[in-house]
């Protein structure tokens, strides 16, 4: 275990995107974030707050890319709540621009239109 807090905990991925990728999960088990009550989610973000601050520390890192699969259609493959906080460096990928939109290929680029 990574950081832990009232509602949840944070551990590294057991397939890690990159190199200290962390999870952050709800104590409940629950499918999406969004089935837990506001305050457990608050607690769940300082959580991930809390990680990437000390993630930051290191000077090999350059960035993070945190995110939400919620749902089997937005790629959720284990059906329990969490956050993933991957830590980024500067050459990881050939071009990062666009992050997140990756997950539909064909409208990521956008600045190409």
């Amino acid at each position: 275990m990574v950081a832990a807090s009232e509602h949840g905990i944070a551990l590294l991925d057991a397939f890690p995107i990159t190199p200290g990728h962390t999870l952050v999960v709800p104590r409940i088990h629950v499918a999406s974030l969004f089935e837990l009550p506001p305050g457990v989610q608050s607690d769940l973000w300082r959580l991930v707050s809390r990680v990437r601050s000390v993630m930051a520390e290191d000077p090999r890192l350059d960035g993070f890319t945190v995110g939400v699969n919620d749902g089997i259609a937005a790629g959720q493959t284990v059906p329990h709540a969490h956050i993933h906080v991957v830590p980024r460096r500067t050459g990881d990928v050939p071009d990062p621009r666009g992050g997140v939109r990756w997950v539909v290929p064909d409208r990521a680029a956008y600045w190409e239109r």
